[in-house]
């Protein structure tokens, strides 16, 4: 099986060079492939975290992860590894994606329903020190941010999965931080990770649930599109993260389940399923966290751990 390759900017096909820039011949479309995989084994690690949004890893034995309400309100909490959650920062208004960089923890605030409906420019980009536990704002004016990467560059990039103004926002390292949209032709995107030179995201909303890949010198060039399998609202896809494999880690949050993908085939399938609203998922990093287990969190207030068989 091998997936669809799309040019959406110039409406071409595409090959799968894409991922590493180098062009080749290229197939035709294919429907979303459907394959079997073997189930990792999944446990929890905690209950009773709240509704928790995303998840983040500071490398130093603490899982960050972003607690929301449903109208508004919430935080950012630290999960050791024997589950005690501690706040890390109190009263954050709906909470979206978390992306560390050193001892920093950026994460995007304003992700409310009600604000991407509304077109609300409620949203913001804070920034806290988990050394001085200083917090400050780095950009503002955004429509429910949700997704969040931070690039090598120090570019932060937010994906919106809401109303009109749906897509990708950069936010420049370079003061005064001003958000730019980058582009609104991705669909109903939401979650967004980094790897080797290309940006990864997936849609929500849309009738088909699709892989977008983009290249992160050229976010408004070519973009490879991936369908996968299932309904796109009743998938309700969530965050993603990438493997150091290069492999694709999709949370369904409305279907429950956690996709892998393979991005130089387009094959998929699911590694786990009964994960009720999972939300975002990580490998784990840093003392007393597997690195080769994947940590999913929940609407529920569950964290769990996704270990391979």
């Amino acid at each position: 099986m091998r997936r669809e390759l799309t040019a959406l900017a110039g409406g071409s096909v595409l090959c799968a060079g894409l991922l590493a820039a180098a062009p080749a011949a290229a197939g035709p479309a294919f429907a979303p492939p459907v394959g079997t995989c073997t189930p990792w084994a999944v446990s929890e690690v905690v209950s009773g975290a709240g509704v928790v949004e995303n998840l983040a890893f500071d490398g130093a034995g603490t899982m960050l992860v972003s607690r929301t309400g449903l109208v508004g309100g919430g935080g950012v909490d630290g999960v050791d590894p024997d589950g005690t959650i501690r706040e890390i920062v109190p009263d954050v208004d709906a909470p979206g994606g978390i992306a560390v960089h050193g001892s920093d923890v950026y994460f995007a605030t304003g992700n409310s329903f009600s604000s991407g409906v509304a077109g609300t420019e409620s949203g913001t980009i804070d920034v806290v020190n988990l050394e001085t536990g200083d917090t400050r704002t780095v950009a503002q004016g955004l429509v429910m941010p949700n997704g969040l990467v931070r690039l090598d560059n120090g570019d932060i990039l937010t994906a919106r999965n809401l109303g009109a103004g749906a897509g990708l926002t950069r936010v420049p390292a370079a003061e005064p931080h001003t958000p730019e949209t980058v582009r609104t032709d991705l669909g109903t995107v939401d979650g967004l990770a980094a790897h080797d030179g290309n940006i990864y995201t997936v849609t929500t909303f849309d009738t088909t649930t699709t892989l977008r890949i983009l290249r992160v010198d050229d976010l408004t060039g070519p973009i490879v599109s991936i369908p996968l399998p299932g309904a796109g609202p009743l998938n309700a896809a969530d965050d993603l993260t990438v493997g150091p494999d290069g492999i694709v880690y999709v949370a369904y949050n409305g279907g429950g389940k956690v996709v892998r993908v393979d991005p130089a085939t387009g094959d998929s399938c699911a590694i786990a399923s009964g994960v009720p609203l999972v939300s975002s998922v990580r490998f784990g990093a840093g003392p007393g966290w597997n690195a080769e287990a994947l940590y999913a969190t929940s609407f529920t207030g569950t964290i769990y751990r996704l270990e391979r068989p």
